[in-house]
């Protein structure tokens, strides 16, 4: 059987934990970020586990990663 090819766009987007989990940054931080509230500013910085809806199929992306 081939290998499966990584996409590199989630690979570099999603990163691992050390109990399988996945993990991304949040949106909402690139620009126009004058209007934004501070609180929820904070709240964008830390990092957030992948959903489960989108949990399967970001897998099948990285196969190697996990």
């Amino acid at each position: 059987m081939p290998k499966l090819k990584t996409h590199k766009g989630v690979a570099r987007r999603v990163k691992v934990t050390g109990r399988g989990k996945l993990v991304r940054f949040r949106t909402g931080r690139r620009h126009l970020l004058t209007r934004r509230n501070p609180n929820r500013m904070r709240k964008l910085r830390k990092p957030t586990e992948v959903s489960k809806n989108q949990d399967t199929s970001i897998r099948r992306l990285i196969p190697y990663h996990i």
